[in-house]
């Protein structure tokens, strides 16, 4: 019987560079947002809250990464899931710590294993989506 084993996570220089791509998508928004990257074990590895943007967006951006991260799903795929079924309506959001149902977290995948996850927040759902969209395209390019 294995007693250990491995697990793959976000590197500092991949956090860094998500962060970047996502500022750059918030300034052709114009808007301030707030993003944050958390390894695999949702725990925070990056984050930077842009000049002017809201207070209260801090809390709500770690934990659409920690959600995203934590069952490697989007945070907007959450909605649905408790629309269809009522016990888990009833149940989730009590039991579940820091969990987010509306857009803008996102896991982070690569070689199809989640090593971190991505939460924006400081804009509409839509935008918080866009902006950490924007930074996940630079997976694709590598």
């Amino acid at each position: 019987m294995n007693k250990t084993y491995e697990k793959l996570s976000i590197t500092e220089g991949l956090a860094l560079e998500l962060i970047n791509e996502a500022v750059k998508k918030a300034r052709r928004i114009g808007k301030a947002f707030i993003i944050a990257i958390v390894d695999e074990s949702g725990v925070l590895k990056a984050f930077l809250r842009m000049d002017n943007a809201p207070l209260i967006s801090v809390q709500v951006a770690i934990n659409k990464a920690y959600t995203a991260a934590g069952f490697g799903i989007p945070t907007h795929q959450w909605y649905e899931m408790l629309k269809s079924d009522p016990a888990l309506q009833l149940g989730a959001p009590c039991e579940i710590d820091k969990l987010i149902i509306f857009g803008g977290g996102f896991p982070i995948v690569v070689n199809g294993k989640v090593i971190g996850g991505i939460g924006v927040s400081g804009g509409t759902a839509e935008e918080d989506m866009q902006v950490a969209q924007a930074a996940l395209e630079i997976l694709n390019n590598k």
